[in-house]
């Protein structure tokens, strides 16, 4: 164990040593002549005179005259019998002078000879040391620096009069004890030593030799058992000039005022990581996590019902009844998660905070933060930071609660303008998903349509508007609704997205002016890919506003994505959109999706597409099959962005189920195309319709003769056991006009009656001419004749 002696020689010799030490002092030994007649080597390092330089010879000639006469002349021989000190130049053997003290003290020979020893000390070696000495003497005595030194059994050496009193206890208290012994509350602070006891540290330093420094430690004092102060404590080792260990030297000062000014602002530093998520429970919890245990004991976080339910709320009135309020987050420092109450003021001070989570003049709930003995309590810093910290939740809950509301909104509005089932036509299986985007982006506005068209084909939509919530699920809505209106106008891909991105530009500019300060329409730039399938034929025709094209799975498994023209987005462009045709071999698969389901965080939009024709790759798989396993692949996909994904597998219509004939231009045809289709319909067993079929027939071959010109060619059919569709197909390009006829007239009653007798009826434009088509529902009865 190191002795105060020890550790005082110690340090003393690392501050420049003591110049009377007989191991470094300069010693001369005179003779009753004064004659040198012994010399150290401490004196020949100093001076620069070997021994066998300085002996024999007076050692007057080393030192300057002092008032006129030289040092021990012989008439002073025997005036002082005690010694005494002067002050001298002392000559160098390189020919400067040292400013040295010197003390002389008269010796008894004994016969040897030896009358004076002289010590020589120069005087700024002199002076430093007794600064040293000085400032030794008042970091032991008056320094308000905290000093202890610990042996090399990490026990308590000694303290210096700091610790006495900020501690309250006497030296002899201290020595021989652990740290632990003496703060059996004691924690280190450091994150680096956090959890360590500070023996273990004391060791560390006496073992390696390597200093640690500003440590904060964290205890009472028997000064002040009832507060918690905190130290910044550094640590070096001692050791003699050979290198050994002697202990371990601490000093420390009281940084608590300090430390917890500092921990208030590294606390407001931290307000950023509370509202992270758009959601009220979770950033209860962030704030429970910045407040404990740093700032309290205990905390307890209650939202009001209404906020968690995201319904609105009208400002409470003064006096009325206060909102139900649910606990959502529970924290304690204490391991076991025991709950002491303590009433707002006590003699000790404010040991429970209970503060409003209030928003404007709408109240969400409240905070209850508690300190528990012996820490410090609510100080009116402490109150004003913890209303800083509660207000700035208030904040991000009420945002929580309105993103909350807005999302049910827009995911029920989405949810209401997407199909919720889709329907099945003739020639083609479908399977179909959406995946909202998580996290704070929510719903947005991907969607996908499948509609039916004339001549038992089928228009396949999915598109994508830029950004999320309300104003995107509508603007989805608004152009879900016009590709409708447009495909039931029987318009090819290329010219159905044409006149989209007209009525996207016009809205734009219609809406909104130069000078209006309206948010940009968000249908501009949206993304669309449109296709319409051929059952009859296994013709595909396919159009994109900027979207990725499909992926076309065919039957023997391979999977690759359409080469196709992409257009610009809507409304970006005037020029018309190409369309691309492909022939699809019946039990081939499109894939048509949006972006969100490719494009993922940790991979580029080239390694998504790579992914999905893997998955897509599978010989034989059904809609349904491919479906699951997109969703079991892609959710790390949809938490970026929302999805749309519409899944269809292609079949052509067999031979039973479709006939066409070529129908000469000339009236007397007419019949001929009667008696056609009147025998096909027998063949069929669909004998329950002849009569209004031949009346649809009669009626169109016969305008289509007289109005449309060759060629003109009858096609019936058969679309499962729903509808026979019967189309006549000529060279003209004018569109028929329903109209009523008259009483007298004698004819314009044709259209109207096959209006009336069919289903469905309308007309497509092709590069060729024209179709006129019709939709017989089967298993109907014969009407009456008129």
């Amino acid at each position: 164990m190191a002795t105060p002696d020890t550790t005082a020689q110690s340090t003393s010799g690392i501050l420049g040593g003591n110049p009377y030490s007989p191991l470094t002092a300069a010693v001369a030994l005179l003779d009753r002549d004064g004659k040198v007649v012994g010399w150290t080597s401490a004196a020949a390092d100093e001076y620069g005179f070997d021994e066998d330089e300085i002996l024999g010879r007076p050692f007057s000639e080393l030192v300057g005259r002092a008032q006129g006469r030289l040092v021990l002349t012989p008439h002073l021989r025997g005036s002082r019998q005690h010694g005494w000190c002067e002050t001298r130049e002392v000559h160098h053997r390189d020919g400067r002078t040292v400013h040295s003290v010197l003390h002389l003290c008269p010796l008894t020979a004994n016969g040897s000879g030896i009358s004076w020893l002289v010590v020589l000390v120069p005087s700024d070696r002199l002076q430093q040391w007794a600064t040293d000495q000085a400032m030794l003497n008042g970091l032991f005595t008056q320094s308000a620096i905290a000093l202890t030194v610990y042996g090399p059994d990490m026990r308590v050496a000694w303290v210096n009069a700091a610790v006495e009193a900020q501690h309250g206890l006497r030296p002899e208290e201290w020595v021989g004890q652990y740290i632990a012994d003496m703060f059996p509350q004691g924690e280190i602070l450091s994150p680096e030593y956090r959890g360590r006891a500070l023996e273990d540290v004391i060791a560390q330093v006496f073992h390696s030799g390597a200093p640690v420094l500003d440590l904060h430690y964290r205890s009472p004092t028997s000064v002040d058992p009832a507060h918690l102060h905190v130290w910044s404590c550094s640590y070096f080792r001692l050791q003699d000039g050979g290198g050994r260990a002697l202990g371990v030297c601490e000093s420390a000062f009281d940084i608590t005022d300090r430390y917890e000014a500092r921990r208030r602002l590294a606390l407001l530093g931290r307000a950023s990581s509370i509202g992270r998520h758009l959601d009220a429970s979770r950033t209860a919890g962030e704030l429970a996590s910045v407040l404990v245990p740093e700032f309290a004991d205990m905390v307890r976080v209650e939202l009001a019902e209404y906020v968690l339910v995201a319904a609105e709320a009208a400002p409470l009135a003064p006096g009325g009844q206060p909102y139900p309020l649910r606990c959502v987050v529970e924290r304690s420092a204490d391991e076991r998660g025991a709950v002491q109450a303590y009433p707002s003021q006590s003699p000790e001070g404010r040991r429970r905070l209970v503060l409003p989570l209030q928003a404007g003049d709408r109240l969400l709930g409240r905070v209850i933060l508690e300190r528990f003995a012996p820490r410090d309590p609510f100080g009116d810093e402490d109150h004003a930071l913890a209303m800083e910290l509660v207000s700035h939740t208030a904040v991000c809950v009420d945002n929580a609660r309105r993103y909350a509301r807005e999302h049910v909104a827009a995911l029920t509005l989405q949810r209401n303008l997407l199909p919720a089932t889709l329907p099945e036509p003739t020639g083609v299986e479908i399977a179909h998903h959406y995946i909202p985007a998580a996290g704070p982006k929510g719903v947005g506005g991907d969607w996908y349509d499948v509609i039916p068209l004339s001549g038992a084909r089928v228009g396949l939509v999915v598109g994508d508007v830029s950004g999320h919530g309300l104003n995107a699920a509508a603007t989805m809505g608004r152009l879900r609704t016009t590709v409708r209106a447009l495909a039931s106008l029987d318009l090819d891909p290329g010219e159905l997205l044409t006149r989209l991105g007209d009525l996207v530009a016009q809205a734009r500019i219609g809406i909104h002016s130069v000078e209006d300060d309206l948010p940009e329409d968000q249908a501009i730039g949206a993304r669309c890919l449109y296709g319409v399938y051929d059952p009859a034929s296994g013709n595909c025709s396919m159009a994109s506003a900027g979207h990725l094209p499909p992926i076309v799975t065919r039957p023997d498994g391979t999977a690759e994505a359409l080469d196709m023209a992409i257009g610009p987005p809507l409304g970006a462009d005037t020029l018309p959109f190409e369309c691309t045709d492909l022939e699809l071999p019946t039990d081939s698969m499109l894939a048509l999706f949006t972006d969100g389901l490719v494009q993922r965080p940790d991979a580029d939009l080239d390694s998504g597409l790579a992914e999905l024709r893997r998955v897509l790759g599978h010989r034989g798989v059904t809609p349904a099959e491919a479906r699951s396993a997109i969703v079991a692949w892609a959710p790390a996909g949809a938490a970026r962005d929302d999805t749309a994904l519409l899944l269809v597998r292609v079949h052509r219509l067999s031979e039973p189920h479709m006939a066409s004939w070529p129908i000469p231009a000339d009236t007397a045809e007419v019949a001929t195309a009667r008696n056609l289709a009147t025998h096909q319909l027998t063949e069929w067993g669909l004998e329950d319709v002849s009569f209004v079929v031949e009346l649809v027939v009669s009626e169109l071959v016969t305008n289509a003769i007289r109005y449309g010109g060759g060629p003109v060619c009858l096609r019936l059919l058969r679309d499962r056991d729903r509808t026979l569709i019967c189309e006549v197909s000529d060279g003209g390009h004018t569109s028929p006009h329903l109209r009523r006829a008259g009483l007298d007239d004698e004819g314009g009653r044709g259209l109207f009656l096959v209006a009336q007798l069919t289903e469905r009826w309308g007309a497509r434009y092709t590069q060729d001419g024209k179709t006129i088509w019709t939709e017989v529902p089967l298993r109907m009865t014969s009407p009456e004749a008129p």
